[in-house]
């Protein structure tokens, strides 16, 4: 995203650190991340949205090779470099892979270490660090090649996904059930949302026990009663308490808690089957610290 941006390389680096200091990934199978078909990004996506991000890449790799800027603006908090297009297809084609993966049996679940972040991607334009809506491909994947009849989106990042309420509102298959600090960016998700949408703004500073006590009234009978057949979450640590990106007061122990109850679900309905892809959390070591609480459930370490 350029120098200073806070979705930035180091994020990954921290987690792969993280996990490997505390033995967490040897008790990992790690797969590489392929790149996704332009016909499954167009699962999610406008075939001109995808065009234009293409088009977009190949004019600021023109410009570079004639002494051009290394960056160009989608929008004010947005830019693409040389790389972000194949970055962007591996982020999105890492989900696919996962998904692939846990349907065939080959592993459990799966979580998607990827960059960019995907869940404010809508069909038809990037936007908020997101070219392609990673968790909204995998979903419409799952439902096309595997025939599912249900699948559940869980986003508990500090931001609303409106890019996958975009993409899947109105679809009876899918249930997006979310979490997220409002008012606040994109300021969204609490006009009216379709009958397949469970979205829950809560106010700054609420802390991690109120905002359990909400899933648990809230997201868990909707699930429930949907029974999905797999369960894709958009895991956003920006809601810890030491991430100045929002206020929220969640800390590693809720992360914990969350995926302990989306287990339990994806337990009784969706044979175990979850695929779970990053998306924010900015300040490096409470991202870390979350990440490998969340792994480690998945995991069941």
């Amino acid at each position: 995203m350029g120098p200073g941006h806070p979705e930035c390389p180091e994020r990954l680096d921290a987690i792969e650190d993280r996990l490997l200091i505390t033995g967490v990934a040897d008790a990992l199978e790690r797969y590489e991340a392929p790149e996704a078909s332009l016909a499954d990004i167009e699962l999610a996506h406008n075939r001109l949205h995808v065009a234009a991000m293409r088009g977009l890449s190949d004019l600021l790799n023109e410009e570079l090779l004639a002494g051009g800027p290394a960056y160009s603006q989608i929008d004010t908090d947005t830019s693409i470099n040389a790389h972000t297009w194949k970055a962007s297809l591996r982020a999105a084609g890492a989900a696919l892979a996962a998904t692939d993966a846990v349907m065939a049996g080959e592993i459990t679940n799966a979580f998607c270490a990827v960059r960019p972040p995907g869940h404010h991607a809508c069909h038809d334009k990037a936007m908020g660090f997101c070219f392609f809506n990673n968790v909204a491909v995998a979903a419409k994947y799952a439902l096309q090649r595997y025939n599912l009849q249900r699948v559940a989106v869980v986003d508990f990042d500090v931001h609303h996904g409106n890019g996958t309420e975009d993409i899947l509102a109105g679809d009876p298959r899918a249930l997006m059930v979310s979490i997220y600090q409002h008012p606040f960016y994109p300021y969204s998700g609490d006009q009216n949302p379709a009958p397949n949408m469970v979205n829950v703004p809560v106010p700054a500073y609420t802390r991690g026990m109120d905002i359990r006590e909400m899933i648990e009234m809230m997201w868990i009978p909707r699930l429930e009663a949907f029974k999905p057949e797999m369960i894709f979450i958009s895991a956003g640590f920006d809601g810890h308490r030491e991430d100045d990106m929002g206020q929220l007061g969640m800390v590693e122990a809720d992360y914990a808690w969350i995926t302990h109850r989306i287990m339990d679900i994806a337990r009784r309905y969706s044979k175990g089957r979850i695929v779970s892809c990053l998306e924010g959390g900015y300040v490096m070591s409470a991202l870390a610290r979350s990440v490998e609480a969340h792994v480690r459930v998945l995991a069941d370490l």
